[in-house]
């Protein structure tokens, strides 16, 4: 019996079989308690589509393909084990970049492929390869774009320009008359890289006008393009794996987009367009509400101590500047001090709180923070108004009370979480700047809110060791 007339259909049904690996392993991403299993079974079923693949195409050199596979995994394992947490969101950003790479390369390479062997480029094959192109372009560019707002390299603001819409859109018509003068002629190699740049430039132009507080909604969007690039790629070589996976990871990423931006209350065209969060706005805003009588109190780690360590009910609420501190685990410390005391204590997990879905959830677990205890928005908002402290660390516009009630806010209408119907709230700030919304927060000024001003880490700490003392 020939082994190899079985391989089709073996090949096929570890195509299938890894599919549903997949789903399964996506469906338990959906819960801390499940995400690590979940990601080893769609490990496995990556692996059994790549050995399935290998099988199936014809390879012109094993060796440059194992070569390939060992330097990514040395890199991506020295990047798991040196990356810190708080840099997830840019970790993030590249990978979505290199996946919209890797997809634009690929159509390119079938394109020049074909092109030298002189097969019929037909109009289906065409508009695959565009599409890999652009989806894979749009994507390079713009996650790279994104990494850089997160990572400093380039200004946080958004970056607006007159006439800035249409020029854009005059780019994007000129890529689609450029597609269709390809389909005609297809053996134009100057008009084909022309519209791989113009892709490129799509992808700048697309991220550069959204804010940084915006990027959570961007990096789910941006996920989503890779997935999808990926399934172009999948249609550009033949691949029914590669569909597959690349729809699993586009449709889950602009579901995770919809959720983020619902959960700022804000169309996804809002957040594209909209220049939220620029900082001429920010500043006048700013400058407005230091020129009002309005104060604040401020206390000191000892006092704070002695509000959380004899209160009954402690809400927690983590946000960017917790991230950027590396406090969470200080923050862990405290909580342990503030249960052995009897106090009973809960996390308040904003949906956009941090620089990218599920942020918080992330360094909370890190921590070793049992799951149970984190509530999200919808949660623990009614419990508020039976909670005697609610600790803001590094939050800004996710708390902030405008939100609610002032219609001149840019803020106005996202949902918050309610920490100023808490009997008492202390928030942990470096100083009294403004979220990324660019407009100051109310809850500073209330008379039952207190300030301790300082870095998230060492302000932590210090109220750690006070309730320790108690």
């Amino acid at each position: 019996m020939n082994w190899t007339e079985f391989l089709p259909s073996g090949i096929q049904l570890s195509y299938l079989v890894a599919a549903s690996l997949f789903i399964v392993g996506l469906k338990q991403l959906g819960s801390p308690a499940t995400a690590r299993r979940g990601n080893q079974l769609a490990a496995v079923g990556m692996l059994l589509a790549v050995v399935a693949t290998l099988l199936e195409q014809q390879v012109l050199n094993y060796g440059m393909i194992f070569a390939g596979i060992v330097l990514g995994s040395v890199i991506g394992a020295i990047g798991a084990y040196r990356v810190e947490m708080t840099a997830m969101p840019q970790m993030v950003g590249i990978f979505n970049g290199l996946g919209g790479a890797a997809s634009a390369l690929v159509a390119i390479a079938e394109f020049w492929r074909l092109l030298g062997t002189g097969a019929n480029l037909s109009a289906t094959s065409l508009v695959t390869i565009i599409l890999g192109v652009l989806i894979g372009g749009v994507t390079l560019t713009g996650s790279l774009v994104a990494f850089g707002k997160l990572q400093g390299i380039l200004p946080g603001a958004p970056f607006i320009f007159p006439l800035q819409q249409p020029l854009n859109a005059l780019v994007a018509a000129g890529f689609l008359v450029g597609s269709g003068y390809f389909l005609v002629e297809p053996s134009n190699l100057l008009l084909f890289f022309g519209l791989v740049l113009v892709s490129l430039i799509l992808g700048v132009a697309f991220v550069i006008p959204i804010g940084g507080g915006d990027m959570p909604v961007v990096i789910s969007l941006l996920n989503s393009y890779s997935g999808l690039a990926a399934a172009a790629a999948g249609f550009v070589v033949g691949n029914n794996m590669l569909i597959i996976a690349g729809a699993l990871v586009g449709a889950s990423g602009i579901i995770l987009t919809q959720i983020m931006c619902k959960a700022m209350n804000r169309s996804l065209l809002n957040v594209l367009f909209a220049g939220f969060g620029s900082e001429s706005g920010g500043a006048a805003v700013a400058g407005a509400a230091v020129g009002t009588t309005q104060t604040v109190k401020s206390i000191d780690p000892e006092e704070g101590a002695m509000m959380l360590g004899y209160a009954r009910s402690v809400v927690i609420v983590p946000g960017y500047g917790m991230a950027v501190a590396q406090a969470q685990h200080t923050v862990k410390e405290l909580v342990d001090h503030l249960e052995g005391k009897g106090v009973e204590v809960k996390y308040a997990i904003h949906p956009v709180a941090g620089r990218m879905p599920g942020h918080m959830n992330v360094l909370l677990a890190e921590a070793n923070v049992p799951y149970p205890q984190l509530y999200d928005m919808d949660d623990i908002n009614p419990q508020f108004d039976q909670t005697d402290v609610a600790l803001i660390i590094g939050a800004n516009d996710v708390v902030n009370p405008a939100a609610r009630h002032d219609k001149g806010s840019p803020i106005y209408g996202m949902p918050i979480l309610e920490v100023d119907r808490a009997k008492h709230a202390i928030v942990i700030k470096r100083g009294m700047g403004t979220g990324f919304s660019g407009v100051q927060n109310e809850l500073f000024f209330k008379d039952k809110t207190m300030m301790l001003f300082g870095s998230a880490k060492d302000v932590v700490g210090q109220l750690s060791n006070e309730v320790k003392q108690l």
